[in-house]
């Protein structure tokens, strides 16, 4: 027997290698179905990799997904063309792995690892496991420190802490992927790492240069997955990228890993599904989707060493937020952010909705001053929404409710702390100050009701001013 080629092509752990196949396995094709191939002959494990020889052509490499009687079914990376019955099935990998190491800085990258921005691959000395152990609850310590993300409206008021998990969830079109570029140049975490599952092709070269950046890209891995990739290459491109933020958690470091989008990872594991003989139980969604959801997401948050922040964009269908993986993810993750088609369509960037937002560590992980100064802003803003139609055409009176008449002398205020330029950073301390000097203002006029509010709060530019404000970029 020869030795398959796991033992000889990576650094080995003493855990792998009690799951590592010392035979060489190979099997025959026996039929192909859609996007999968069954194989007899064939007892490798879930998740092992192998290569379909045919007569004519490069192998095409491919993953154990199920098993069907005596036949395992196998989902290639590429295309199945050229593939036929009794072509050889050969084993290359039973123990997924993926190389990493301080090279993958400043690189773009596909599903499996491989770079793609037309630099020499680079050379790298470690490697980790794609699908690890789960993590036992008791050694993820709790989040007691918050994560600048250079985001005004994010920091004030919805404010992250680091290791937390939160979504990002609007329609399309409304700015997801401005923001999350805006995140990867802006926050103060060590190391950035930004997965695009199923992106539009012609984008990810518009995201890496316009949104991102030199300056963010120098601190940050790219996984890419373009929508035309099999379903195979964008399930593993989101395993991929969180493997790659585990290792430089474990080193020590402070990642913010950025995932656009869930919804389309939850897409590419019901076409795999399906490929796998699974019945459509949600929706046309088959139960594996709902089984992969917790494990991804669940690998982010602090460790013993260090920290992974998720930002997790979820694009929901037509606006709708209790659709099926919309709802599912936001039982997961410990916030949602909530981006508002309408103020986009008013200019307001970023089109956060901050009454249906929210951070649920926020309160645990900021000063007293802090979250009772958020508390009145929102207090102020939900007053305001209630009467909107009413102050528009002129038909509130002044005095009938002294918490209207408080966030009608305030609108402008709020209205520019929440505004904020996609090209402007600011740091979590001056968030927090602008936004208490909002509060001061609020007790100043709950002392001399009708007094103008009399302070500027420094913003980026604003609807207010005049200058052209930065819309929403097309969805990604």
């Amino acid at each position: 027997m020869t030795v398959t080629r796991d033992v000889t092509s990576l650094l080995v752990s003493p855990e792998r290698i009690q799951r590592i196949l010392a035979a060489e396995i190979t099997g025959s094709v026996y039929k192909t179905v859609g996007l999968s191939a069954s194989v007899i002959g064939f007892p490798a494990p879930l998740g092992a990799i192998c290569q379909i020889v045919p007569e004519y052509g490069e192998p095409v490499d491919a993953e154990v997904v199920g098993f069907q009687r005596d036949e395992t079914i196998v989902v290639p990376f590429g295309r199945m063309m050229g593939i036929r019955a009794g072509n050889r099935v050969t084993l290359v990998q039973s123990v997924p792995f993926v190389r990493v190491g301080d090279r993958l800085l400043g690189r773009v990258v596909d599903g499996r690892g491989r770079a793609i921005d037309g630099r020499p691959q680079p050379v790298l000395p470690d490697s980790v496991a794609l699908y690890p152990a789960t993590r036992s609850p008791l050694n993820k310590p709790p989040i007691d420190r918050p994560l600048s993300t250079g985001v005004r409206v994010i920091d004030g008021l919805l404010t992250c802490g680091r290791g937390q998990r939160l979504g990002i969830f609007s329609g399309s079109g409304v700015g997801k992927s401005t923001l999350l570029g805006q995140m990867a140049r802006a926050s103060d975490a060590d190391v950035n790492v930004v997965v695009q599952v199923g992106e539009r092709g012609r984008e990810v070269r518009e995201f890496i240069e316009r949104d991102l950046g030199p300056e963010g890209l120098k601190r940050t891995v790219v996984v890419v997955a373009t929508s035309d990739e099999p379903a195979l290459l964008r399930l593993r491109s989101a395993y991929l990228g969180t493997a790659i933020a585990e290792y430089f958690r474990d080193r020590g470091q402070d990642v913010l890993l950025l995932m656009d989008s869930v919804t389309r990872f939850a897409l590419a594991q019901r076409e795999v599904g399906l490929a796998a003989g699974e019945p459509p139980a949600t929706r046309g969604f088959p139960p594996s989707v709902f089984a992969a959801l917790p494990r991804l997401l669940e690998r982010s948050g602090r460790s013993e060493h260090g920290s992974i922040t998720g930002f997790y964009s979820v694009l929901v269908e037509g606006d709708d937020t209790n659709e099926p993986v919309s709802d599912s993810v936001r039982g997961i993750l410990d916030g949602h952010i909530m981006l508002s088609r309408n103020l986009a369509e008013r200019g307001q960037w970023p089109a956060i909705d901050i009454l249906s937002s929210i951070s649920r560590s926020m309160p645990r992980i900021v000063e007293k001053s802090h979250d009772e100064a958020a508390t009145v802003v929102k207090r102020l803003t939900a007053a305001y929404q209630q009467t909107q139609d009413m102050i528009e055409i002129g038909a509130y009176q002044s005095g009938s409710n002294p918490l209207v008449d408080q966030a009608i002398q305030l609108r402008q205020p709020i209205l520019d702390y929440v505004q904020q330029s996609s090209d402007q950073r600011v740091s979590l301390q001056d968030a927090v100050q602008q936004l208490e000097k909002l509060n001061r203002i609020h007790q100043a006029l709950l002392l001399h009701p009708g007094s103008a509010p009399g302070a500027e709060v420094p913003t980026g530019r604003h609807a207010s001013t005049g200058a052209e404000h930065p819309g929403a970029s097309e969805e990604q």
